[in-house]
């Protein structure tokens, strides 16, 4: 079972006349890279007695999460369904071809019903690793396609544009629906700054009952349960990537779901840890991930 953990609030501001926990008000004051920065910077000196775990182990060593994901009212014939899940990659200079190849060959392995890709390829849209990245992608297929959103990192032409050519079908602010075992399932995928509920809205207008809303960011539950979205699939967090004692991802609190399943309303989460790293090369009690979701049916009363 994937390590569950919760914060409460979004990552907007919190509303004005609340007073701010402690942890609220250090996210309020300091960026969450500014956080990240300073956390992983202390999990070094801790860790530098072990060999610098986080920084030449932990960051490398692939995790396989496999996990049912329940759906409210999912037909009975989509049930099994199993969804290879990839996200957060940021192919860099510090986030090898090898370690995106081994996600890829991982995910492979565990022969999924359809793939999905949550976003943020590169890091701050550098060109150099947008065809690198895509070419390591490429040998991604399933049975029913292989799906892609784009997440903060990630410019609005040249990744799609690579993904495309490589046959990975990229959904921004758009929908698509597939026939699987004689039933519809929809896709919706929203960019990262799409984040009005009208325009959520209007990618989620007619969409069938079976529905995965794909955003890169958690931020959206609140969104996606509004508009009775049955399952959200998202990254973004990195599971806070630096997970210390007694405090936790602190660079992650912000968010509904850190990481794992969470759920509000009728509305399952699942947030995935990421394969990548950002601003600094190390994780901490948080490997990259690679994900397999099962889908799982309820009816909209939850029995």
């Amino acid at each position: 079972m994937p390590r569950l953990r919760f914060a409460r609030g979004d990552e907007e501001a919190a509303p004005a006349g609340r007073r701010a926990s402690p942890s609220r008000g250090l996210a309020g004051r300091f960026s969450r890279r500014d956080v990240l920065r300073a956390l992983a910077a202390l999990g070094v000196g801790t860790a530098a007695g072990a060999g610098g775990h986080g920084y030449w182990y932990e960051r490398h060593h692939l995790e396989i999460t496999r996990t049912p994901a329940t759906l409210s009212g999912l037909p009975d014939a989509l049930s099994g369904l199993r969804i290879g899940f990839l996200t957060d990659l940021h192919r860099s200079d510090t986030v090898p071809h090898d370690l995106i190849a081994r996600a890829v060959a991982a995910l492979m392995a565990e022969h999924p019903d359809l793939i999905v890709l949550g976003g943020d390829y590169v890091t701050d849209r550098d060109r150099r690793y947008v065809g690198p990245v895509a070419d390591a992608l490429a040998p991604l297929t399933a049975p029913h396609g292989v799906f892609a959103i784009l997440g903060n990192h990630d410019d609005d032409r040249d990744m799609p544009a690579a993904l495309a050519q490589r046959s990975i079908e990229v959904l921004m602010d758009a929908r698509t629906r597939l026939a699987v075992r004689g039933e519809a399932l929809d896709l919706i995928g929203i960019r990262y700054w799409t984040r009005r509920m009208a325009d959520i809205a209007r990618a989620v207008r007619g969409a069938a009952p079976a529905a995965i809303l794909l955003a890169h960011t958690p931020a959206r539950l609140i969104e996606a349960a509004a508009l009775g979205v049955p399952l959200m699939l998202s990254g973004h967090t990195h599971g806070g990537q630096v997970v210390l004692p007694g405090l936790g991802a602190v660079a992650a609190r912000n968010f509904p779901v850190i990481a794992g399943l969470g759920q509000r309303d009728n509305t399952t989460a699942f947030v995935s840890r990421g394969v990548g790293t950002v601003y600094l090369p190390i994780r901490i009690d948080c490997p990259p991930e690679v994900a397999i979701l099962t889908l799982t049916g309820t009816n909209p009363e939850g029995r």
